[in-house]
């Protein structure tokens, strides 16, 4: 099934699966995809889906719609193809198996809260250090080798959805890596190569961590 994955300034913002034929996309309430800006035009875009194909259609919007930077207004989609609306951008995927891309790095995954494991974290009076953490994640292996992925958020999550999931969380002056999900029959995601539990899991400047088979640097900075 296709997906939209909608960002801002790098920063994934929502996740919609295409299930019906007509998805739009706009300021307004009502649509599929609703971006709530003022770059956005109350109805800016239209996709619709036919059998394995998807097409975009602008709707005469104020500011465009445009397509790996370039403007359209049709537009055959493809996979990986980057829409941006106003400010804000959806990375179309459509949803078919493809094998150069197993051993890629999806960056962040949006993953309802109450889904993530409880933690048992320590207590800020248990804290060492009062100075404030910051992270960031370096890609080592796959497509993405070389990128780099800050940790400003309280949680992030890294890996695939239905092969293997974990979540990032900053608690305090500390960041804890905890499982969130994995496939029947493989291994929790590792730290320094060996397998995390079921409890979060306390990251340290350096530390390299496998998710989905894809090696990351932890860097405190």
């Amino acid at each position: 099934m296709a997906q939209l994955i909608l960002s801002l300034d790098s920063e994934i913002l929502a996740e919609y699966k295409m299930e019906k034929e007509r998805f739009t996309i706009g300021r307004l309430l009502g649509n599929d995809v609703r971006i709530d800006h003022p770059s956005v035009s109350g109805h800016h875009a239209l996709i619709i889906n036919i059998l394995h194909d998807s097409y975009l259609e602008d709707l005469r919007s104020t500011n465009g719609t445009y397509v790996n930077g370039s403007m359209v207004r049709k537009h055959a989609l493809q996979h990986g193809d980057l829409i941006t609306c106003g400010l804000h951008q959806l990375r179309f995927l459509d949803g078919a198996p493809h094998p150069e891309e197993q051993s890629g790095f999806a960056s962040t995954i949006v993953i309802p809260p109450n889904t993530l494991p409880p933690l048992d974290l320590p207590t800020a009076t248990d804290m060492a250090s009062p100075i404030e953490a910051h992270a960031t994640l370096h890609i080592l292996s796959g497509p993405s080798a070389g990128r780099q992925l800050p940790l400003k958020k309280s949680v992030t999550t890294v890996g695939r959805p239905d092969t293997q999931v974990a979540a990032i969380h900053r608690h305090s002056h500390r960041y804890y890596l905890t499982h969130v999900e994995t496939m029947a029959g493989a291994l929790h995601p590792t730290v320094n190569d060996v397998p995390i539990g079921s409890q979060a899991h306390p990251l340290n400047d350096q530390d390299v961590i496998t998710v989905a088979g894809i090696k990351m640097a932890f860097f405190l900075t």
